[in-house]
């Protein structure tokens, strides 16, 4: 754009022969396709797609320039280049490189966090289908399929599983910081993709499949101040019957894998003998649950319907599975909208929230935090409440694309230094329970 911007001054002021415009242009055009493509070869470089638009349309003006300069040339001799077609020729190109640049401007130059395992972590992928079920969202009769992404230690050993759930809108990458720093320190993390709740996943046949317009318009739904408790229960039974059901059958799934050391007809892979490494890996006996937002949700209701998950982490998630029964009126923001189940919760539950969110809930006017009567009924429910942040910090999504993340809620924080934070804080919860290591080390806040 700079380089734009100095062409037309230097037509402008000393090179107003038409002809030299034109080399002048090619020159620049070209300068700037090779600085483009200089900085993607680069191996600091991540994320290289982000520029991969810009770079087409710039050796696209290159090859243009340079077709009009050999073209033109002899008759442009004899003529000047005109003052308003400078500087409206100016504004389109920067208008142009702008919008072709939009990708390198929404996002990082993100490569993961520092992990603090001893393995190297490598990551594999399965579409499961689930021939029980017929997805609701598809209007063909096709199966439910639910995408599994698994990261794990480059090594031999027995390490226990955890499955991650992403919040409405999100997808199975959300918090590839946290799997990082499990898998290197001896675990199995299966992240999940929820299709039409994330924002985009692809099926069996390759297809790209979006967001649901009507699930998002219902998410959104439940921000209006005119929602009553009642619409919101509803929601979040249908909400949470889906996401339980993708849980409960990849769980199923695996762990009938690994019991039959094989892969039966629910399994879609590229690779089987990978696939199997991992769950020859996989240590069934040992699971834990996390997930953020609505993942953290589905996460907690897991953990009170099966009996083989030992520990659960929410991030920054409504515990919506809980609920069992609402009362009459508008969502007034605070637990007592609800009935929640008050049974005791069986397993240990690691529950991350906002400070804003907890104080507020703490004031006279609001005096329920909306995950409390769970956390109290719990067989070790502990809260860390997190300064500063907004709803989004607990993802990968501030590091990857602060743009993004500032549209749909992030504090003004050290965003690196509050997911290394966190993620240490799962790690010894989950190496405490999972594996019996180590002494809880728990903060209240941070």
């Amino acid at each position: 754009m700079a380089a734009e911007i100095v062409l037309t001054v230097l037509t402008l002021t000393k090179f107003r022969n038409k002809a030299k415009w034109l080399q002048n242009r090619l020159i620049v055009r070209g300068a700037e396709a090779a600085f483009l493509l200089g900085i993607v070869v680069l191996p600091t470089t991540y994320l290289k797609w982000r520029f991969m638009t810009a770079i087409l349309v710039l050796l696209f003006r290159v090859a243009v320039a340079g077709i009009q300069f050999l073209v033109r040339r002899k008759k442009a001799a004899e003529k000047t280049k005109k003052i308003p077609g400078t500087i409206i020729g100016c504004v389109v190109s920067v208008g142009i490189i702008t919008i072709s640049l939009t990708p390198a401007l929404m996002f990082a130059n993100y490569n993961g966090l520092p992990t603090t395992g001893d393995y190297q972590v490598k990551q594999c992928s399965a579409i499961l289908i689930d021939h029980d079920r017929v997805d609701e969202f598809e209007d063909d009769g096709s199966y439910r399929e639910v995408p599994v992404h698994f990261y794990y230690p480059e090594t031999e050993g027995n390490f226990p599983l955890i499955v991650f759930s992403h919040g409405a809108f999100g997808y199975y990458q959300s918090n590839f910081s946290t799997y990082a720093e499990l898998a290197s320190n001896g675990y199995v993390v299966a992240a999940l993709d929820h299709p039409h709740h994330a924002l985009f996943t692809t099926d069996s046949e390759g297809k790209t499949i979006l967001v649901d317009n009507h699930f998002f318009s219902e998410a959104m739904e439940t921000d209006s101040p005119e929602v009553t408790s009642e619409r919101l229960y509803e929601l979040s039974q249908k909400w949470m019957k889906l996401r339980t059901d993708d849980g409960n059958f990849v769980l199923d799934t695996i762990e009938e894998a690994k019991k039959a050391e094989a892969l039966d007809d629910a399994w879609c892979v590229n690779d089987d003998a990978q696939i199997m490494k991992v769950l020859e890996m996989t240590d069934v006996d040992h699971i834990g649950l996390i997930g953020h937002s609505m993942g953290g949700a589905m996460s907690v209701a897991l953990g009170r319907e099966r009996s083989d998950i030992d520990a659960v982490v929410d991030l920054d998630g409504t515990m919506l599975g809980e609920i069992v029964e609402y009362h009459d009126g508008r969502f007034d923001g605070s637990s007592r909208s609800f009935e929640y189940n008050r049974e005791p919760y069986p397993v240990p539950v690691l529950d991350f929230t906002k400070a804003s969110d907890y104080n507020d809930s703490k004031s006279a006017e609001n005096n329920a935090y909306l995950n409390q009567p769970v956390m109290a009924n719990a067989k070790d429910g502990r809260t860390v409440v997190v300064e500063g942040v907004g709803h989004m910090d607990f993802t990968d999504m501030p590091v990857f694309s602060p743009f993004l993340a500032s549209l749909m809620g992030s504090g003004d924080v050290d965003h690196e230094q509050v997911l290394m934070t966190m993620n240490g804080i799962v790690l010894n919860w989950f190496d405490y329970y999972l594996k019996g290591e180590g002494v809880l080390n728990t903060p209240a806040r941070f």
